[in-house]
């Protein structure tokens, strides 16, 4: 009789496993976006005050933490002497995750041009965090304010 009973509840245990819904995995994802967005008040890269920004990305981001894709930005600003100047960053991505919350953080190294005629400079770390919403950038290990989205669209899927 105990061997039937410890037959039976080893049957039902497994049973009861293979039932069970398994832990969610990390999914792969993809990023895209068009948008503008604006920098709060004081924000400023290299002597150059920022008022916004312009943003192209396309991404896939592996569930392993790699990445392949573009990452293409245009900052709006303004130089010291009162003048527009816009320096673009041009990014090839390399590694990236997607947060609990939605979020997406990836990086890579990209070509900087001040917009001032000085020659580009590329081999310029970056990492970006981006939500439908907003958008962070560090770019040579500067921290630029979040800006927030106005027109455009991010998407994380």
């Amino acid at each position: 009789m105990t061997t039937r009973l410890g037959l039976t509840l080893t049957a039902i245990l497994g049973l009861a496993s293979l039932m069970a819904p398994a832990p969610a995995a990390a999914q792969d994802a993809g990023v895209t976006g068009a948008a503008e967005a604006a920098f709060p008040n004081g924000a400023a890269f290299n002597g150059v005050s920022l008022k916004g920004l312009t943003l192209g990305q396309g991404m896939y981001i592996a569930q392993d933490g790699s990445a392949t894709g573009q990452f293409q930005a245009v900052l709006l600003g303004t130089s010291p002497l009162g003048t527009p100047q816009n320096v673009t960053v041009e990014g090839e991505v390399g590694g990236g995750s997607v947060g609990v919350d939605g979020s997406a953080t990836f990086s890579g190294t990209a070509t900087v041009d001040m917009g001032d005629g000085t020659l580009p400079l590329p081999g310029v770390p970056f990492a970006v965090t981006v939500s439908a919403g907003s958008l962070g950038l560090i770019l040579n290990a500067v921290a630029l304010p979040t800006a927030t989205v106005t027109a455009g669209s991010i998407t994380i899927k």
